[in-house]
């Protein structure tokens, strides 16, 4: 089994804010993306109306989720794609081993999948002897700096020109220092086409699944993903349950709301649509294609009818550019796979409440990242959900895996005397006098440093030195 991550939010979040340069870098990528999207959405109506239909696709599909995935499976097997399940990162790890020991291979090829990270497969892969090469440009460049993704869809977006310059310098044999972006281009391209003709297999992500024709869809803007897909004799993609859709002409609107959420694109450069292996008297392409399906906790969530929305997920990234606490921290701050608002939506449904947990109050509650997805998930209402089930113990069949880990004695105590003290009215009237009497003096009690956690954002309140009980009291006598 993975070893449970651990994370010191408050120690990355501090780190964070600390670092102006990442600041700098955020803050400019940030506000590009966001212009870009709102030029291409400029229509109110229109951008509502596509994403009225991007959510009634994604609510379809998970009303028929389990259905779809089995029509999936019996069209991709029948196309000649092998379809293999896996219900933990661990098992979808090992089917990958065990295609790549049964071609002998040492040398993978990997387009962008989010899915793989959440597997740590490149990790898994280097553990067994064998070489996990990312040809996305982003994810070369912190993969050349054993970092992981800041962001799902620009992975490097919290490193600017000068830094990028600086590690092909340093990382990249032979590599002269240069901030010019055509000249850096060139560089990873050297790099990367030699990589992409020793490959013997290819890695990729699924954006889309169509169950209707058994098609994977993938979205790209540099055509490595093309090259992962069909230069090697092997492909293996790998996806979440959730991105299945039913029908061939659900894509269309699905592609228009992620590329320019995600990118301001009314289309990217690449789209592919993988049906099948490679057929008899064709000249290119995989002579194997494996498709794994995901589970890790999605089945879960979608047993939910609540939780389930965070499936609707089309992961382009719109939610983090708009988000004010995602913009101040970037993703590595969040300490997982998935940050951002939907990050903190659907990590702790993954990992669990007692690890990340957390995540759930990294939130200001503005809804800026609900106005600007594209298929309407409501990440507000289920932030809510997740905090109270943070501090709910009760053993219910649908609760949050980890749920209830925040109770503990002194919070529960306080809350039932401080329910006690506003259901008994002299008991509020004794506690309002001394709070009246002793309010500036409770900083200097050994029991303050309780709060001292809630201290830290929060205003020390004045108490005044008469209730508004006794103040209406005093006026009324007057007024006799």
């Amino acid at each position: 089994m993975a070893e449970t991550v651990v994370v010191d939010f408050p120690k990355n979040f501090t780190r964070a804010l600390n670092d102006g340069q990442l600041r700098r870098n955020l803050r400019a990528a940030m506000d590009t993306l966001g212009m870009r999207r709102r030029t291409l959405f400029s229509d109110p109506v229109a951008f509502e109306q596509l994403r009225a239909r991007g959510d009634a696709i994604r609510q379809r599909a998970l009303r028929q989720l389990p259905e779809l995935l089995e029509r999936l499976e019996t069209k991709c097997t029948a196309n000649g794609i092998q379809v293999h399940w896996a219900e933990t990162p661990a098992q979808a790890n090992g089917i990958c081993l065990e295609i790549l020991r049964r071609h002998k291979a040492t040398r993978v090829i990997k387009g962008k999948s989010m899915v793989s990270e959440e597997m740590h497969l490149n990790h898994f892969l280097e553990e067994h002897g064998v070489e996990a090469l990312e040809t996305d440009l982003g994810e070369y460049i912190i993969q050349l700096d054993h970092e992981t993704p800041s962001h799902i869809i620009v992975p490097a977006i919290h490193k600017n020109r000068d830094q990028i310059a600086r590690l092909f310098h340093e990382k990249i044999p032979d590599t002269p220092y240069t901030e010019v972006v055509e000249e850096l281009n060139a560089i990873a391209r050297k790099v990367l086409r030699e990589k992409f003709f020793a490959g013997e297999v290819g890695v990729s992500g699924v954006n889309f699944a169509v169950a209707e024709t058994g098609t994977l869809c993938l979205v790209e803007n540099e055509g490595n993903g093309r090259m992962c897909t069909t230069a090697p004799p092997v492909h293996i993609a790998v996806m979440g349950l959730e991105k299945v859709v039913e029908r061939l002409e659900d894509v269309p609107p699905l592609l228009r709301l992620l590329t320019g959420s995600a990118t301001g694109q009314l289309i990217t450069t690449y789209f592919n649509m993988i049906t099948s292996p490679r057929k008899q008297g064709e000249k290119d392409g995989p002579k194997e294609v494996h498709l794994i399906l995901l589970d890790n906790g999605r089945s879960k969530i979608w047993a939910d009818p609540e939780l389930r929305q965070t499936l609707k997920c089309i992961r382009c990234g719109a939610c983090m550019n708009h988000c004010p606490v995602y913009t101040r921290l970037g993703g590595h701050a969040y300490g997982y796979v998935y940050p951002g608002p939907i990050g903190s939506i659907l990590t702790p449904q993954l990992e669990g409440l007692d690890h990340a947990g957390a995540m759930a109050t990294a939130s200001s509650f503005c809804g800026a990242c609900e106005e600007v997805c594209p298929v309407k998930i409501p990440i507000v209402d289920i932030l809510r959900r997740l905090r109270v089930e943070s501090y709910n113990k009760q053993d219910a069949s649908n609760a949050v895996k980890g749920h209830g880990y925040k109770t503990n004695a002194t919070e529960s105590l306080t809350w039932k005397a401080w329910a006690l003290s506003n259901a008994v009215p002299w008991i509020n009237a004794v506690n309002a006098k001394l709070l009246g009497l002793l309010g500036p003096l409770l900083p200097r009690l050994p029991a303050w440093g309780i709060v001292k956690g809630w201290r830290q954002s929060r205003a020390l309140p004045r108490f005044a030195g008469k209730s508004l009980h006794a103040l209406a009291k005093e006026s009324r006598i007057r007024d006799e």
